[in-house]
């Protein structure tokens, strides 16, 4: 190959990238709607403590992946990270934290949740709601609902100790970015 083949390559990819962001960068997010996608999680406790015979406490760190369930582009192949507190006290138990949602161009998506915050109009999302506060890049301005189920692989059980785990969290988001 010549320098000038590859300069000329070159300016025309980057003309292309310019000309094409949707494509070469992803896709731009709709400003109204909704779809499903699942988050494969790691639980991973990063302290705890115990008052015998009251409760515990524990500091969650959550990391993990996500996938539309519908095939749409919307919330796929993100990374998850979060934050929480799982609260056990006798045999209830509740957690609540914050997470980040980032797509392969680096925007995020901002979300709280509350495992007491349920849906009664989706009762197959039986753990909780996330409440999206807002966003960066194409997701600037976004906020919304999701509603959440979790499936729980190998979870300790209230009271046990406690480590590594995987859960598997579907959503159901509906979202709007004003």
């Amino acid at each position: 190959m010549t320098h000038r083949f590859i300069i000329r390559t070159a300016i025309i990819f980057g003309a292309l990238t310019a000309l094409v962001p949707g494509v070469v960068l992803g896709d731009e997010l709709a400003k109204k709607g909704s779809t499903s996608y699942t988050t494969n999680y790691v639980f991973s406790p990063m302290g705890y403590n115990r008052i015998k015979g009251v409760g515990r406490v524990i500091a969650l760190r959550l990391y993990g992946t996500t996938t539309n369930t519908k095939g749409e582009a919307a919330f796929d192949k993100m990374k998850a990270k979060c934050f929480a507190i799982k609260v056990e006290t006798g045999s209830k138990s509740n957690f609540n934290g914050a997470c980040t949602l980032t797509d392969a161009d680096g925007d995020a998506v901002f979300s709280t949740f509350d495992s007491r915050d349920l849906d009664e109009s989706q009762p197959e999302m039986d753990c909780g709601t996330h409440i999206i506060i807002g966003g960066t890049g194409k997701y600037k301005g976004i906020t919304g609902t999701e509603p959440f189920a979790c499936i729980f692989a190998g979870a300790t059980a209230v009271g046990e100790p406690f480590e590594d785990y995987r859960v598997d969290i579907p959503h159901n988001t509906t979202w709007e970015i004003k």
